[in-house]
């Protein structure tokens, strides 16, 4: 317990309140702006992907700005939905066996990414084959996107003193107010760092220098790869749910064992890319129409 001691003072976590504003009964919360935000953010920057002309093959971006307007609605429902059922299944079903009606109740928390961006994907292919374009090229869109959510709704996490990680005796080691006497990692950063700014990055560079936006798919499956090697690492400093804890044998974690299956199905997606193209039928005929 000795190099914990010694770190206990050098280092205090920034107290924020968690709610931005309140007026009587009604609060923004830091949470929900985080979600506003980084759905806003990465719908602009999706926007300007789609139209930019040379990032596409030469038959052009198949998806529109236009359609972006309308599948905001389609990722939003397709996140939050997805999300918490992802949450109510992967991590703690019993419990919400038990309270059927708790499911719904969104506002007390618990929501999984893994779920969200299943949700989301499904979004994806049933509002792509509505527009008559292949789901790979929203994948791809939507994917770098979705990295601005990550880091800010991370950062929110850092904020509400929660999903903290392991005790540790690194110096930038924080206790949090609800996390016991212990100094722990800051996970929620590592998260925003890697999944969020990190991944970002990758995808920019393979988007606006190796135009990999004209190869459906490449993108996504980049992202799949980059955040499943990304959780799997963060894992090893965050501290597991307490109503799950450690698996097999006291090291895998249920965010781990989710995250696995996503390397395999991106590095697929990166090699069969090639394969594709931006359209569900005939370049001509589609121009046609």
């Amino acid at each position: 317990m000795q190099p914990f001691a010694n770190i206990i003072s050098t280092l205090s976590f920034p107290v924020i309140d968690p709610v931005l504003i309140q007026i009587g009964p009604f609060a923004v919360h830091w949470y929900g702006i985080a979600y506003v935000v980084g759905i806003l953010l990465g719908w602009m920057f999706a926007k300007r992907v789609v139209s930019t002309p040379d990032l596409w093959p030469e038959t052009g971006a198949p998806i529109k700005p236009v359609q972006l307007d309308d599948f905001l609605t389609w990722a939003v429902v397709g996140i939050i939905a997805g999300g918490r059922l992802g949450y109510v299944l992967f991590y703690n079903l019993s419990y919400y066996l038990s309270n059927p009606l708790e499911i719904i109740a969104v506002w007390d928390g618990g929501m999984s990414f893994h779920g969200g961006a299943i949700g989301s994907i499904i979004a994806m292919i049933l509002f792509a084959r509505s527009r008559g374009f292949s789901a790979y090229s929203l994948l791809d869109v939507i994917a770098a996107a979705s990295c601005f959510g990550i880091f800010f709704v991370r950062i929110a996490n850092f904020i509400n003193s929660e999903l903290w990680g392991r005790t540790s005796d690194v110096a930038w080691a924080m206790i949090f107010p609800n996390g016991g006497p212990l100094p722990r990692h800051p996970s929620q950063l590592y998260e925003a760092g890697l999944e969020g700014f990190a991944l970002f990055c990758v995808l920019a560079i393979l988007i606006f220098r190796f135009k990999k936006l004209k190869t459906p798919g490449y993108i996504g499956g980049t992202w799949v790869v980059g955040y499943g090697l990304s959780r799997i690492i963060v894992e090893f400093f965050r501290q597991p749910d307490a109503h799950i804890g450690y698996l097999a044998g006291g090291w895998l974690t249920m965010g781990m064992i989710l995250s696995l299956p996503m390397l395999a199905i991106g590095i697929w997606g990166m090699i069969s890319a090639k394969n594709r193209t931006p359209w569900h039928n005939n370049t001509e005929d589609q121009a046609a129409s």
